[in-house]
């Protein structure tokens, strides 16, 4: 079948992608069909398949820009040696990206469970590697006696559930500006792990 005159696949596959991801996050993946998605962006139905082969892709493409952007962007950044300071550091970086995107927040935890077992997999791995990042940072913390924590992997897990939580409830409208966010998880993450106020 033929393009919409004047659709470029330049232009129409990030549409398609933007599409997905707000009606996947709205009404879930299952629930969204092909159609759907090529109405929202206005391309017949049978066209969507010239730019992806079908909804797993999608979701898959989705996911996987998601942690590969937030992979690149850590590693882009500048952190402290200090553990403290690189503490400060990842607690602002992670939830200034991760408020920005709450949709694609939102569907890569919640439809983890719809990607083929090939895809989750890829996912997981990437999602492996961000979290060893936080581990490494909470056990170089605790060998140079700054952080008081008995399970260096649990905590990593625990920190991360904290930040990405915030997605949830958080708005820039609210009572508390983005930096007055941070201020206050910053305090919260050395409190959990045990440093002094003074550091």
């Amino acid at each position: 079948m033929a393009r919409k005159i004047g659709s470029h696949s330049e232009i129409t596959g990030p549409k398609i992608k933007q599409a997905a991801l707000e009606l996947f996050a709205r009404h879930g993946f299952a629930a969204v069909t092909m159609r759907q998605i090529a109405a929202r962006v206005g391309v017949q139905a049978g066209a969507i398949y010239n730019y992806t082969p079908d909804k797993q892709a999608l979701l898959f493409d989705l996911l996987r820009g998601h942690m590969a952007d937030l992979l690149a962007r850590w590693a882009a950044e500048q952190v402290p040696h200090n553990p403290v300071a690189a503490l400060d550091h990842f607690v602002a970086f992670h939830l200034d990206f991760h408020i920005q995107r709450p949709d694609l927040v939102f569907i890569s935890y919640m439809e983890l469970r719809n990607l083929t077992e090939e895809n989750f997999k890829e996912i997981e791995e990437m999602r492996g590697r961000y979290e060893k990042i936080v581990y490494d940072m909470i056990r170089k913390g605790v060998l140079a006696g700054d952080f008081q924590v008995t399970d260096a992997k649990i905590t990593s897990f625990a920190l991360i559930a904290m930040l990405t939580g915030v997605v949830d409830w958080f708005r820039e409208d609210g009572r508390l500006s983005s930096t007055e966010l941070t201020l206050h998880y910053c305090a919260l993450a050395r409190q959990t792990f045990g440093v002094n106020s003074l550091a």
